[in-house]
Order: structure tokens, then sequence, then C-alpha cells
């Protein structure tokens, strides 16, 4: 599989790469549908702070379903909010559920993401990104982001809700590339609030939707088909970051790979609906610390909007003996 020959230039890095440090952070970004449809103040007040602490944090991604509705106008937002990113810190994408579909509102009843791809166009989305893949060609649908950090070689793929079949082979065909390189994978729907992979057992699956009805290499997968069919297959998958499910919207689930690795995978979601948020204006985001030396993955919730952190044992809390 060819790779996209951009020059991009690792001009963000160099606060990480010089020195004896042994860690670096980045920021998740949870569902933001609810503010972006409800409450802008809340999602501009995240953006911003994000920018504003450019020389903290390596790299931003977004789980997804970062409008509500599909529509112009809440495109507009998002693309306003994320644009404060721009030269300042990379940022990775997942289109979730309510991006795409046939028309504002459809939540995913076709594949159709053209609106997503037309407030984020891909030459501004790979200088902002560090991209070098992208599947399907000219889109951001799916993209493969190369970072050098602490002197190792990250990759971090962002991929659609319910990743069909042709994008695990896409997927599948650059991490057989890079097989000494870290990966990060960053997607909407895979993890259920009972710390256990989305599957057949559970709502709000892909194959509920429009797009879960398609067979062959469009047929999508959920969380327990994408570990089985990926991630617990390769050794060099280290962590996975999900959204999506409401509940408690909360959910941390280690499980070892083929190769006796162990991946430290993510739910976090605090849109309306989730239980612990009302109506759901907390904008609180996850902060990660990869700490190479200390062999850990801290994990902090806070809001930029509230100015607060959540402390529950599922909200802060660390991984240890993490094998880097």
């Amino acid at each position: 599989m060819k790779l996209l020959k951009y020059i991009v230039a690792f001009i963000f890095f160099t606060h990480l790469t010089s020195g004896a440090q042994d860690s670096f952070e980045f920021v998740v970004v949870p569902d933001t549908q609810t503010y972006v449809e409800e409450f802008p103040e809340v999602y501009m007040k995240q953006m911003a702070w994000i920018a504003n602490e450019r020389k903290r944090f390596a790299f931003m991604l977004h789980v997804g379903d970062i409008t509500q509705n599909n529509s112009d106008v809440e495109w507009t937002l998002a693309q306003k909010g994320i644009s404060l990113l721009n030269g300042k810190i990379p940022y990775m994408l997942a289109l979730g559920n309510h991006d795409m579909g046939s028309k504002a509102g459809a939540f995913a009843d076709t594949r159709n993401t053209a609106l997503a791809n037309r407030y984020f166009p891909l030459n501004d989305y790979i200088k902002n990104s560090n991209t070098i893949a992208v599947f399907p060609e000219n889109t951001i649908d799916n993209s493969c982001s190369e970072f050098k950090l602490l002197n190792d070689n990250w990759l971090v793929f962002s991929l659609e809700f319910g990743p069909r079949n042709k994008t695990i082979d896409w997927v599948e065909s650059i991490v057989k590339q890079h097989p000494n390189h870290k990966i990060i994978i960053n997607t909407h729907a895979y993890l259920f609030h009972d710390n256990t992979h989305l599957d057949g057992n559970d709502w709000s699956l892909p194959q509920n939707y429009g797009v879960g009805k398609l067979t062959g290499d469009d047929a999508v997968n959920d969380g327990g088909q994408l570990w089985g069919k990926l991630v617990k297959k390769h050794k060099n998958i280290l962590m996975v970051f999900t959204g999506h499910i409401t509940g408690s919207g909360v959910g941390t689930l280690v499980s070892e790979g083929e190769h006796g690795n162990k991946v430290h995978q993510m739910l976090a979601n605090y849109q309306k609906g989730v239980k612990t948020v009302e109506k759901g204006d907390s904008g609180y985001l996850r902060i990660i610390k990869v700490d190479k030396k200390a062999k850990t993955i801290s994990v902090k919730t806070y809001s930029p909007w509230l100015n607060q952190y959540k402390t529950e044992p599922d909200q802060e809390f660390t991984f240890e003996n993490v094998t880097f």
C-alpha cells in the first residue's frame, strides 16, 4: 500500500524530544455533539484551552460525534473551534455516527461524510495532523498520523464509526509495514460502559444503523470484532480510545493480545444522556500522560469550562508496568 508522500514539518514536538524528558501528554476530546448543538460556549472553551496548552500536549484526539445532527450550522462551529489548534497542536478526528448520513439528523443511515470533508479539507487536515495515509483516498474518513516522541516512532489511527472490513485491511497493511512503531487507535464505538468490548450483547451497535446493513468489504465491525480482527493481533498496539456509549459514559479495559502484550482501552463520554453529567454541558476532557521511565499511562479527567477535575476511580487512574 502506498503511503502519502507529504512533507510534514515536525515543528510541534521540539519540546518533547529535547533534553532528558521521559514523558509526554496528549488530550482526548470525547463526544462534543451536545456542546456543538446546545452549548457552543462550552465547546469553544474546550478548544481554546487546548490551544493555549500547546506547549504541553503532543496532539489531540477527537473520538467522534463531533456534531449532533451533521448539519452545516454545526460543522461551521466545529471547524471554528478546532481551527484554533491549527499550527499549534496536531489533531486527529474520528467520525461518529452523528457525523455521517444522507441528510441532517439521519445518523449513519449511509456512510456519507461529505460535510465533514468539506469543513475539514484533506490538504488542510494533513498539514495539521502529521497524516501519512488516508482511506478512502482524498477523504479524512480514516487517517494515520506519525510522530516522533521520546525517541520512539508512533502511529495514530483515527477510524470511522463501525470500521468496514476494507478499512481494517487498510490499517493492517500499514501496521505490518511499521512493526517497530508504537500504535494508538482512536475510533468512535469500541467499548461498552461495563468495561467490555462493544459487541452483540450491547445496544447502539454499528450493525443497528443503516451502514450496518452493508456486506462484504463494506460490512461494519463493532468493538469485539475490531479487537479480534485487528487489535489483539499486533504487539505494538498499546492504546485504544473511544466514545459513543452513554450510561455511565466511561469504561476501562486492559486486554492481553496474542503476543502476551497488554492493550489499554478507554471509553469516555460526557454528553447529554450520560448519568453523571446531567444536561451534558460540563465539557470534560481526558488528559493522558505517557511516562516511559516510570512505565505508566496516567489518566485525568478535566473540564476547562468548570475548571475542575473528576477524581472518582474510573475518572482518574494509572496503568502500571506498561511495556513501551
